[in-house]
């Protein structure tokens, strides 16, 4: 990653929060877009691309540097206006974010669910990190997960598995794997893991 840019980024968000608009789009061509761990994750769906890194610490430098309201409107504005990379950072910087006040949470559960309404594996990973994690109820959480196996994003792109997992998401996985016996598809180790799960909820 060109760290000189982003280190120049964050300064400038820092300094003037409303740049961060036209550095979010620069970012893919000043930093490029490859994935963080090409060997193990080419997609980048567990790690993130190179430039999913940037925007999330432009995200971070957002929050840090205005009210919670006015954050919470940048990032919706972010999202609305952006590409699919674009709303890939905006959701990977909210999984950055340690505490987030609550309008910033609840702008990024409404972020969330429009994420996973898409057919993209890395938006659906990426709506799946650590703000989905903590703040997402059950219901959603259970149904973003099952769908982010069916498209094959692998587990370990999923935050708190082991800790959300429950006897009702284990049903679920259980029902899709009779559904995907009975077509004559494979069943992935991430399925019967899921199908397996007896903690309970959250």
């Amino acid at each position: 990653m060109t760290n000189t840019w982003v280190e120049d980024g964050v300064r400038e968000v820092e300094a003037d929060p409303g740049r961060i608009a036209g550095l979010f789009p620069a970012a893919g061509r000043a930093v490029g877009r490859e994935p963080i761990k090409p060997d193990s994750d080419p997609l980048g769906l567990v790690h993130g691309t190179v430039d999913d890194r940037a925007r999330e610490r432009l995200v971070q430098a957002l929050l840090a540097a205005v009210p919670p309201h006015d954050a919470a409107r940048m990032l919706r504005e972010l999202y609305r206006f952006g590409d699919d990379a674009e709303r890939r950072g905006v959701l990977r910087g909210l999984n950055a974010a340690m505490t987030p006040a609550e309008p910033v949470i609840a702008t990024g559960l409404d972020l969330v669910a429009d994420a996973l309404r898409t057919n993209d594996p890395r938006l659906v990973a990426a709506a799946l990190g650590a703000f989905s994690g903590r703040y997402i109820d059950q219901y959603g959480w259970r149904h973003g997960v099952l769908k982010a196996v069916f498209m094959g994003v692998p587990l370990t792109a999923v935050s708190d598995v082991d800790r959300r997992g429950d006897a009702e998401l284990a049903r679920m996985a259980s029902a899709l794997i009779a559904e995907r016996r009975a077509a004559g598809r494979s069943i992935s180790t991430d399925i019967a893991r899921l199908a397996a799960t007896t903690q309970p909820g959250g």
